[in-house]
């Protein structure tokens, strides 16, 4: 298919985003940008939610992953169910009970001023650096497959990308998002259903076919026995538990869009769907990675990784399932990236800035002020996205994951000293900890073979990174009935 045809398509869909930013963002003040008036649907956050947890590095990198881990993937999915159990019915009541529009106010309440701004700190870091990976992935898949071909070069790409997002968030924010998120999941997952079909009859198979072939070819194994691999069964539980309740149930990006929600039931409820549709869904981008392992093998495709899914569609597929690929696609890129934004705003201006309580600013220059911490997160967006084509891997979910193990971490040490404890923190000690512990992790990972031997550590680094915060918290606090440090 021609690269016109492409732009037209891109650009299209991009208008229609725009329509449903100016519907939603009419009358938008401050409370609909940060929790949407905390009148969202909760169907539509639910639906909307599985996009931005999702991605289009889930969309372009677990169908890449099929061809050297087979299904193990799903072992971190089967993991993620627990972890969002334990978000709907212990995080979401705590979060609802306090009525708050930023999770990090807990952290404040509970362990005072140090607490509040570490997480929110580590939650912009860890947002950041995740999310502009999330988006070089596909803003170079995009330039490879259209605007290259046009002489665009890749700094201008991304800009024009990140232009776009900017002007359907920019007023809304979450009111507008959870409209919008939702259409993107629907692209997303329609070119997932698509491109599997026209796969398994491409290859003159049915679903049950397409199984018996993946298995015969060694392509479907789900649990990892060998004890001493990074991707252990029991490893991968544990971490994919631990990943969901730190990168969704205590990252504000994902509980900005459910304490959107008016009552903590259905907020609830919302989080137990997300869970079940999460497992269907992975579970088929499994399945379409199989089958696009075992068509690139018959077809001698070498391609593998990440650039396996993009190569067979636009080499080998025809020009309307090449034009489907490409609108999952944009669908799967702007959810993790149109979130991110607006969640780092909202956190910079409610947990750095205190926008909310400032009684001296009246609302027009709140919103001057929200305005350009979002258009400079846009721009630490661009320089980042630049950055990452030096960081490029084979597997970007395999990045983003060990990313999160390092930045997450400290963050659910906090959160489980502040709930599972009543002790109190020594004043200055917070930052230090917080520090100290990822960068324990760094050395351990750095020299696994000296400390384990023939033992691997995987995912589990990320639970490794939260023990040593809250070893560290509790060595640096004292019992109950002694004064906090500072209240927030």
């Amino acid at each position: 298919m021609s690269a016109s045809v492409l732009l037209i398509v891109v650009v299209a869909y991009f208008s229609l985003l725009l329509a449903v930013a100016w519907w939603t963002s009419r009358r938008a003040d401050n409370d609909s940008f940060f929790i949407g008036n905390r009148n969202s649907h909760w169907a539509l956050v639910a639906f909307g939610m599985i996009g931005t947890s999702l991605s289009g590095v889930t969309f372009i990198s677990v169908p890449g992953s099929v061809g050297a881990g087979a299904f193990s993937y799903f072992q971190i999915m089967l993991g993620q169910i627990a972890g969002y159990a334990v978000v709907a019915f212990v995080l979401l009541p705590l979060y609802y009970r306090m009525n708050l529009s930023s999770i990090y106010r807990y952290l404040g309440d509970r362990l005072g001023i140090a607490a509040h701004r570490t997480g929110a700190g580590f939650f912009i870091l860890s947002r950041t650096l995740g999310a502009t990976a999330r988006l070089y992935l596909v803003v170079r898949i995009l330039q490879d497959l259209v605007l290259a071909q046009f002489g665009m070069p890749f700094w201008l790409s991304a800009l024009l990308v990140l232009v776009m997002i900017l002007l359907y968030t920019l007023e809304g924010g979450v009111k507008t998002i959870v409209w919008t998120d939702t259409l993107q999941t629907t692209g997303m997952l329609g070119g997932l259903v698509i491109c599997v079909v026209f796969l398994l009859h491409a290859m003159g198979l049915d679903v049950l076919g397409g199984w018996q072939a993946m298995r015969s070819a060694g392509l479907a194994e789900v649990f990892v026995t060998d004890p001493m691999s990074a991707s252990h069964w029991a490893k991968q539980l544990l971490a994919g538990a631990a990943i969901a309740v730190a990168m969704t149930g205590l990252d504000q990006e994902m509980m900005q869009k459910n304490i959107s929600v008016k009552r903590l039931a259905d907020a609830q409820k919302n989080m137990m769907v997300m869970a079940a549709i999460m497992t269907v869904v992975v579970l088929l981008f499994l399945f379409l990675g199989g089958l696009l392992t075992m068509y690139a093998r018959q077809q001698g495709i070498a391609a593998h990784g990440d650039r396996l899914f993009p190569a067979v569609v636009m080499e080998h597929l025809p020009a309307w399932v090449q034009l489907i690929f490409v609108v999952a696609l944009i669908s799967a890129l702007f959810p993790s990236a149109d979130g991110a934004i607006t969640a780092l705003t909202s956190s910079t201006c409610i947990d750095l800035i205190g926008l909310q309580e400032r009684r001296d600013w009246d609302e027009a220059r709140k919103r001057r002020v929200r305005r350009m911490v979002h258009l400079g997160y846009a721009a630490l967006f661009l320089l980042l996205t630049l950055g990452f084509r030096w960081l490029d891997d084979a597997s970007m979910v395999n990045l983003i994951l060990k990313l999160a193990g390092y930045t997450y971490g400290p963050l659910l040490g906090l959160f489980a000293f502040g709930i599972l404890t009543r002790r109190t923190l020594r004043g200055g000690v917070l930052p230090w900890i917080a520090l100290a512990a990822p960068a324990l992790c760094w050395v351990v990972d750095a020299h696994q073979a000296t400390f384990f031997g023939d033992y691997r550590m995987g995912l589990e680094l990320l639970l490794v990174n939260a023990a040593l915060t809250f070893g560290g918290l509790w060595a640096g606090s004292r019992p109950a009935g002694y004064p906090q440090a500072s209240v927030a």
